[in-house]
């Protein structure tokens, strides 16, 4: 085979891709899609450049996106530098006054070097936490009963910051700090975060990238992965304990944002080049889609 018959191929592989995604581009143009930006994919400058990209592809084509991120490797890591040990209940940070602090440093430099790697991509981005116009009103969350300081859990999202935003070609890019009904700051974990947002808005699509390929039959057998799951079997897996750790409280997250209109929820790894990209514009995909039950 000849260079240019090589070149050719490729040519055409590449043309068939932007077919393939075309029906999704349409499918898609206009609505709003909320990415809790998380785990290994925000400490890799490549992967964390990547994801930028793709959340400005999505932009360009005509989808509404809106960034939820975390920040917790990097919390974790200025607690223990002065002199403190990270503590976790159920999977929640224990947050005292002083890591309070520390948590919302932190999530406001990350925020911040986020919506500037989008500027540089041309993209208008805003970066904003829920106590911004009063986004998302908490109350203190508990862990199994046990009080762990300042740490909420969503009661509101106030949509209309974010439409206005939306409405004027800006990209939300928000952390999750949160303000009690007496104006104290609280930290939100950023699944909850995201959920909350996405029910707010009654977003098309809600997208985990996490450090896991995704929801399995066998968590010990990758070749197991489960592309599509409909709310009952999601449930099903919770009841028969056939997920758990970190990824039960996102599942419930998942059924919970359908419930409540989100259309479609994705669990993805984060740590794969365009994941976001590969999971909405082909036919297979990469990760777990949540989905409401089939209408027959």
């Amino acid at each position: 085979m000849t260079n240019s018959t090589q070149n050719m191929d490729q040519v055409i592989e590449k043309a068939q891709t932007l077919i393939e995604a075309l029906p999704y581009i349409q499918k898609f143009n206009g609505k709003k899609v909320v990415v809790k930006y998380g785990g290994s994919a925000m400490l890799d400058e490549d992967l964390k450049l990547n994801v930028i990209k793709d959340v400005a592809l999505l932009k360009l084509i005509g989808m509404q996106p809106i960034i939820v991120h975390g920040g917790g490797k990097e919390i974790s890591k200025w607690v223990e530098m002065i002199g403190k040990e990270p503590e976790f209940i159920n999977g929640l940070r224990v947050t005292d006054a002083e890591t309070m602090e520390i948590a919302e440093m932190v999530l406001s430099k990350v925020n911040k070097s986020l919506v500037q790697m989008m500027q540089k991509l041309g993209l208008n981005a805003v970066g904003i936490s829920g106590k911004d116009a009063g986004l998302m009103t908490v109350t203190k969350k508990l862990a199994g009963g046990k009080d762990i300081g300042f740490v909420g859990e969503v009661q509101s999202v106030s949509a209309k910051l974010l439409d206005t935003l939306l409405e004027n070609d800006f990209i939300p890019v928000i952390a999750p700090i949160g303000s009690s009904e007496e104006f104290e700051s609280y930290n939100i974990n950023a699944d909850d975060a995201a959920c909350a947002v996405a029910k707010a808005i009654s977003a098309e699509k809600l997208v985990f990238l996490t450090d896991i390929e995704g929801v399995f039959m066998d968590p010990m057998d990758k070749s197991t992965l489960i592309s599509e799951m409909h709310i009952s079997e999601a449930k099903e897996f919770i009841n028969k304990g056939i997920v758990g750790g970190g990824m039960l409280p996102k599942l419930t997250n998942c059924i919970e944002a359908i419930e409540q209109g989100v259309s479609r929820v994705h669990i993805l790894d984060g740590r794969v080049k365009h994941c976001l990209l590969l999971e909405f514009f082909t036919e297979k995909g990469i990760g777990t889609a949540i989905l409401n039950e089939p209408l027959f």
